[in-house]
């Protein structure tokens, strides 16, 4: 489909690949166009919404500078799926003993691995290097570990652990009937306060310089300052951290799978997206910071992933590096509607309807994330067919919420 609204109010243009877009979303992304650091123009990705000041499913590129806000507070949030060696007919005609074997292996929620379990195991020392970098952080930045308590004890117990919201752990089946794993999560409670630790640190800046803004969330920080350098590498940990956290949730759930299904291999590379992150990128010959707040990168080549909702089809796609959109894609169907309005719109018989078929919850507590509060994923892809192509289509069988 290509660009389809262009919005030229800003000091530079807003491009944006839908016309279901809220006038909120329209706000958010003229606010962000109107920035001095932004360079060029702004991105929208056919899944755009509204979000905290920057609008979720942008694009945004800075020159020398960083605005946190729009990296947002899960930082490293992205995508991990694998192709398994088994196929449909392997399966269990009943998956509620696998999800419980997920949801009992994996913590979900606010929930998290023991302390006793964490000191002295292979994790640990897996995490050492984070760690060695999380001191140094600490170090310059103190109040980080006024923002939680046990604060050195909980971003270890967190690693392989899922969270809430929409995050999730699923089994699907693509077009050959061949099982994937997919999960979605991100750098949990310590990418949380990291976020709202510099966003805070670069309102704080803005009022110092009284540099006007037109939304406080939208404060930057430049190229040169000390914060900069501190947030860039307070942003690279929490990246990594999240990295870390899908690769052991992975594990995890293989583990699982091993102990109740037939022997089976791993037959495709891991695909391993972040959708919630800051990059150095060069575009158009300029050497630039791009923030994709809610999309994926899709390099010429660049397999990625963007998933429906838990009762809606997925995908695995391929980039086709598209200059306009800095060879970006969506990273799923983006929010149609606010939890709080799915939650007095849609009731539980709602869900058991939408869901038919999947093992997942069926429960009150995951309305919010009932597939009628996505946008259409088809609509979606359809949107954005010079960003991706679509090598495979996957169907959720099974799927853990937080």
């Amino acid at each position: 489909m290509g660009i389809q609204i262009e919005f030229n109010k800003g000091r530079v243009p807003v491009k944006v690949w839908t016309r279901n877009i809220e006038p909120e979303a329209i706000r958010q992304l003229l606010n962000v166009a109107s920035l001095p650091v932004v360079h060029g123009h702004v991105a929208a990705m056919p899944d755009v919404h509204a979000g905290i000041g920057a609008t979720v499913g942008s694009v945004i590129p800075t020159r020398k500078a960083i605005i946190p806000a729009a990296v947002g507070v899960d930082i490293g949030c992205g995508m991990n799926a694998v192709r398994t060696s088994l196929s449909a007919g392997q399966l269990p005609d009943n998956l509620r003993s696998l999800r419980m074997g997920i949801e009992e292996m994996v913590p979900l929620g606010f929930n998290m691995h023991p302390a006793s379990r964490m000191r002295g195991s292979a994790l640990q020392r897996v995490g050492r290097a984070l760690s060695d970098r999380l001191d140094r952080i600490v170090g310059q930045h103190p109040g980080l570990m006024k923002m939680q308590r046990r604060f050195n004890e909980t971003w270890l117990c967190q690693i392989g652990t899922l969270g809430g919201g929409n995050h999730f752990i699923e089994l699907c089946l693509d077009e050959a009937d061949r099982v994937w794993i997919m999960l979605h999560s991100g750098s949990r409670g310590i990418g949380n306060i990291i976020g709202r630790y510099f966003i805070a640190a670069a309102q704080n800046d803005m009022r110092r310089h009284q540099l006007h803004l037109p939304d406080k969330d939208l404060a930057y920080f430049s190229e040169g300052s000390g914060l900069f350098d501190e947030y860039v590498e307070a942003v690279d940990w929490a990246q990594d951290y999240a990295l870390l956290n899908r690769q052991r949730l992975l594990a995890a759930v293989i583990e699982v799978l091993k102990r109740q299904l037939p022997t089976f291999s791993l037959e495709a590379e891991a695909i391993n997206c972040h959708h919630n992150y800051v990059a150095r990128e060069t575009h158009f010959g300029e050497a630039l910071f791009i923030t994709r707040k809610g999309a994926i990168s899709a390099r010429a080549g660049e397999l990625g992933i963007i998933p429906g909702s838990m009762g809606a089809k997925s995908y695995i796609v391929r980039g086709l590096g598209n200059a306009q959109s800095f060879c970006s894609c969506s990273h799923g169907a983006g929010r149609r509607m606010s939890r709080s309005a799915a939650k007095s719109r849609f009731s539980r018989f709602d869900l058991e309807a939408q869901t038919a078929g999947i093992e997942c919850r069926k429960d009150g507590g995951v309305i919010d994330e009932i597939p009628g509060a996505y946008k259409d994923i088809d609509q979606v892809m359809d949107d954005q067919r010079d960003l991706v192509e679509v090598v495979h289509t996957l169907k959720q069988v099974l799927c853990v919420k937080g």
